[in-house]
């Protein structure tokens, strides 16, 4: 049961006021319950929000905290006004004060979508997951000159939530192999990836942890047995060791932590995006 019921208003997707307010209250002891309320860019959806929240405030003992990224002024101060919520206003908080120490006026753009059109950006990255989806778990073997990095691991060992991730947070061309039996047997990587070095991060796992992944999918298979798992997580951190791969394990980490870990070692360049 949850504690608390944290809503996100935003005039644009709200992702961004999403993840900020997920980070902060996993400073606290406390289980919320997030409400996205995305796209609030007319009295009529702020007065629907506001609805919303005070509904919530009146079945609730604790009061709804409000995490908003509203551009319209007079949208929030609706909110502010009238819900019944702890209203924390993002932009007031971040935005208003760099306007003063820049001595500049902010854009007041809603959302980091706009004009996405005209955005080099926005193409590269939506190029950039194309490259990725194309080259998940070892399709393919055309084109990996233009790959930034190339992950490698046994299967299921997080290879394709993290390519993804980086194509989609930085705009990274990933491309992803798994290491099979017949690559331990032969004691090599992969021929198509042997001109790649440089490029190549590599993950592993604990084998308990992989065991109960290929379970799922898998039940009672000798690709999901623990013996099996404990033999390929073996012979592949045995393989990157000899070959000098960069490598972690995805057992404890998160997506973030991972792929942070990738831009690190293999492209520190991004971290300052």
């Amino acid at each position: 049961m949850h504690t608390h019921t944290i809503f996100v208003i935003s005039d644009g997707t709200g992702i961004t006021a999403e993840t900020f307010g997920t980070a902060i209250m996993a400073q606290f002891d406390t289980k919320p319950r997030i409400v996205r309320i995305p796209f609030v860019d007319s009295p009529d959806k702020v007065h629907q929000a506001i609805r919303q929240i005070n509904h919530v405030a009146s079945l609730e003992s604790n009061k709804p905290v409000v995490f908003t990224t509203l551009v319209n002024q007079e949208h929030l101060d609706l909110i502010e006004a009238t819900c019944k919520g702890k209203v924390f206003d993002m932009f007031g908080t971040f935005v208003r004060p760099l306007e003063i120490e820049l001595g500049q006026k902010s854009l007041h753009r809603v959302g980091r979508f706009a004009d996405i059109s005209e955005s080099k950006e926005y193409l590269e990255r939506m190029e950039a997951i194309n490259y990725t989806l194309a080259h998940d778990d070892g399709q393919t073997h055309t084109d990996l000159t233009g790959a930034d990095v190339i992950l490698v691991g046994v299967s299921r060992s997080g290879k394709t939530p993290t390519s993804l991730y980086l194509a989609m947070q930085f705009g990274l061309k990933v491309a992803n192999y798994p290491l099979i039996p017949e690559d331990f047997e032969r004691k090599q990587l992969p021929p198509a990836l042997e001109p790649f070095r440089k490029k190549l991060f590599g993950l592993t796992i604990q084998p308990e942890r992989l065991s109960s992944i290929r379970n799922e999918r898998r039940p009672d298979s000798k690709y999901a047995s623990l013996q099996n798992c404990r033999y390929e997580v073996a012979e592949a951190e045995a393989m990157m060791r000899r070959s000098g791969i960069e490598w972690l394990s995805s057992t404890t980490k998160s997506i973030e932590e991972i792929a942070t870990t990738i831009l690190q070692e293999v492209l520190p360049q991004h971290l300052g995006h």
